[in-house]
């Protein structure tokens, strides 16, 4: 296959200045109840296992609990983005084995 537009990016942006016309708005009013076909989406195998997307580790260790953390402390790794509790678990199992005791 040797397509010139393999591989290319198209980027489109919505000037949100220009209203949509009455034509356009008809069109999206049209598709509102309209059923989705998924006919096409294979079934689910019997033996398949769905996790959470995004989650590299297995949960069954983890335990919920309330823990106090200075504001700017929690601040800091929030401002980090998302996950950032998981991050904060990394740090405190970083401390842990730095100060396992040698064997």
């Amino acid at each position: 296959m040797n397509n010139a537009n393999t591989g290319k990016t198209v980027s489109f942006t919505l000037n949100q200045a220009t209203p949509l016309s009455a034509e356009e708005l008809a069109q999206l009013a049209a598709l509102k109840h309209r059923k989705i076909d998924t006919s096409d989406i294979p079934s689910s195998p019997a033996s398949a296992v769905w996790t959470r997307p995004g989650i590299p580790f297995l949960t069954e260790n983890k335990r919920q609990i309330s823990l106090r953390i200075d504001a700017d402390v929690l601040a800091f790794f929030r401002e980090s983005g998302k996950r950032y509790q998981t991050r904060i678990n990394s740090v405190l199992r970083e401390y842990m084995r730095a100060h396992a005791p040698k064997t």
